[in-house]
Parts: C-alpha cells; structure tokens; sequence
C-alpha cells in the first residue's frame, strides 16, 4: 500500500475505546495518506507499505495529538494586580464585585485591534503546540458587545490561519454582565439572544455561558441554550464552579457537549450527565489559582460512566496557565484522577467534550493524523513531571 509517511519502530498509547487502558501496542507503526491515519497497530499485523517518507521513532511513544478542550486563550491585558489582591486574601467574587474580574478583561480586551488579539495570542497558542496540542477550543466572551464578541471569535479563526493547529470557537456573550446593562441581566440575555447568537451562527462552533451567582441565572441561561438551539450550536456550560444552581443538569437537558468546573456539582447532577452523554471538564489549574477547596466529585462522576476530559482553562483571571503537560500534573495531584484518566481527558475524553471524537483524539484508521512523538519511557511521565516538556515531535494532519 501506497502512503506518504510511516513512522515506525514505535510504541503506541491508541486510546482506542475497543482496547483496555490507554490501548498501548507495542513494536507499532502508524501509516499516513492524505493527512488521515490509515493504520495505527502492531508492526506484524500491518499490509506492507510503500512510504513516500519513512521515520524511526526508535522506540519513542505516540500519542494523539493533545487536546485543550477549555480556554480562553484570545484577551488583552492581564490580571497581575487582581493575583495580589488574592494573596493578601480578597475573595474571587469580592473582586469581581469591586469592578475586576471578567469586566476589567473586557475593557482591555474592547480597547485592542483583532490584530492585537491575535499577536497578544500567538505566544499563549505557541507555548501549548510547543506539548503537544493539535486542537484548542477558544471562547469568546471578553467583548459582551456584538462587535467585540465577532472580533475575538474572528481572532479565533485567524489563530487558526497563523499556525497549523485546528480551532474550536465558542461564543461565550452570557459570560459576565457589561457596565452598559447593569442591574437589567434580563436585558443583556435579550441581546445575546436576539441579536448576537444570530449574528455569529456562523462563526462559532458552539454556544457556552457562565452559569452562576455572579453570572446567570438557570433560566436566563436556558434561554441562551433555547436561541443555540435554534441557530443549531451544539450548548457547553460553565457550571457549580462557585455555587450549585443545577447548571449541569440543565446542560444535560439540551444535550450539552461538556459541563465545566463542577466543583460544587451534586449527584443529581452526576446522574443527569451520564443519561445525556455530557462530558465533565475537569479544570485544576483553576481550581488551584483560586485556592479552591472543594475537590469535583470524581468518585461520583466515575461511579456514573460520566466521560472526564481535563483543560487548561487558560484565561488571564484565575488560570494564567498555558501548559497542558501541568493541567494534567494538577489533575492527578489534586483531584486525584489516574494516568489513564489525565492522558484520555487530553485527548479522547477532550475531544468528546468538543464533539470532535469522530475525526480525532485517539490513533486509528480513518482518524485525522494528529500525533504527539515523546522522548519517555512510559506514558506516566507525561504525568509525572513538572516543568519538563519531553516532546518529539508533533504532527497535525501528516504534517510537522
């Protein structure tokens, strides 16, 4: 058989469904044609292959691509100030209150250029193809204006034309409430409904918004996800990352591709979840930025079968971080999740959570040729180190 590449003398972490664990084969090959894989197992069980271009991993590991299935990578500005005011112990929801938080971002994020977004971007984007990412979801959300919501999902797209790596836009407008609406939250979900999702249909990939105290209401949310609905944008939805308003079971309710955070989520909401499919994004690096100390229930979330992927949350408020390699760290330190869990919720679990499980996150035929090449020993070494990036190689679509 005819291909383009071959990698060979390799040993492969398939997560594939059908194969136990992390669907290890070793003595492996992966073959490639058309940016698609065209076979991803044991070296003696392969056709024979003509390969344009042949590559000895030298028994290196394959992993596919990673997958950061959570960020808010596109804003201008930082948050510096606001990360000291925590250290001399100002709560999250105190700053926000004072006028910081999402608010102070938007500001910042209204006053740039979609040229700025992109270059204040690119070194954020630069740092997580550098482990391995070969899909990120980016939210918008900093605008709350339809102007400036079009402009930071334009910024997404354009990420996505500066370097090779495949985008995820999600329209985020029910993130934070802007000064022009305040005391009239009703007023603002009539705009985002009315106005903005019909206007950026196009646009975005899905519909997500910030169920929570100091965000939405439940049933101005549901509105939200009534207007998605009817625009035909897949829902996901920030949820009990502060209180529990039963966001997720309302997530669940409309089919939504993931429920975000769950710190405070109950076993009602665990149950729903699992009914509807609904994948739980677990974000540690928030978790730790703000000192949390209610852990997700992921005994519960286990228990049920609910699909766990993990994300960066990359974002300038509560998690500045830009290393998908950590997040996975912090998952397993801090919520305790194993290397099997941390390495599928990077990966097949993320792009579940995206909708994307049928064209990527795990090595088999027909998939897209997404591949992360490491210099380690073992698959928990992805897990295990801090600091350290032991990447090959990455590949996204057949290409380096």
């Amino acid at each position: 058989m005819r291909v383009e590449q071959l990698w060979s003398n390799a040993r492969l972490a398939t997560l594939r469904a059908d194969l136990p664990g992390l669907g290890v084969v070793e003595d492996a090959l992966v073959a490639m044609r058309d940016g698609e894989i065209v076979y991803a197992g044991p070296r003696g069980d392969a056709p024979a292959f003509d390969a344009a271009i042949a590559h000895n991993c030298d028994g290196r590991w394959i992993t596919p691509g990673l997958i950061d299935c959570h960020t808010h990578l596109i804003h201008a500005g930082n948050r510096a100030r606001e990360f000291e005011l925590r250290l001399e112990g100002a709560s999250y929801e105190a700053i926000v209150r004072a006028g910081g938080g999402i608010v102070s971002t938007m500001q910042a994020t209204r006053a740039a250029s979609r040229e700025a977004l992109v270059a204040e971007a690119l070194p954020r984007l630069d740092a997580m193809l550098a482990e391995g990412v070969t899909t990120i979801e980016i939210k918008s959300g900093y605008g709350l204006s339809l102007p400036d919501e079009r402009k930071m999902l334009e910024a997404a797209r354009a990420l996505g034309e500066a370097r090779p790596v495949g985008i995820a836009a999600t329209f985020l407008g029910a993130h934070a409430l802007p000064p022009e609406f305040a005391g009239d939250a009703d007023g603002y979900v009539e705009t985002v409904c009315s106005e903005m999702i019909p206007a950026i249909a196009g646009l975005a990939d899905a519909v997500d918004a910030f169920c929570e105290g100091i965000g939405f209401s439940a049933d101005q949310v549901r509105r939200v996800f009534e207007t998605a609905r009817a625009h035909d944008l897949p829902v996901k939805l920030h949820a009990e990352q502060l209180s529990n308003l039963h966001g997720a079971a309302l997530a669940a309710e409309y089919g939504a591709l993931s429920a975000d955070h769950l710190e405070h989520l109950d076993q009602a909401g665990v149950e729903a979840m699992a009914r509807a499919g609904t994948a739980a994004v677990l974000l540690p690096g928030a978790f730790y930025f703000t000192r949390e100390t209610r852990l997700p229930p992921i005994d519960a979330l286990r228990a049920a079968g609910v699909p766990i992927a993990v994300a960066t949350d990359c974002n300038p408020g509560t998690s500045p971080l830009t290393s998908p390699l950590l997040a996975m760290n912090m998952a397993a330190t801090l919520f305790r999740l194993t290397v099997e869990e941390c390495i599928a919720g990077m990966t097949r679990e993320a792009a579940r959570a995206l909708g994307r499980l049928d064209t990527i996150g795990t090595l088999e035929a027909g998939k897209r040729c997404d591949l992360a090449i490491w210099d380690i020993s073992e698959p928990a070494a992805l897990v295990y180190r801090m600091g350290f990036n032991p990447l090959h190689a990455r590949i996204w679509g057949g290409q380096a």
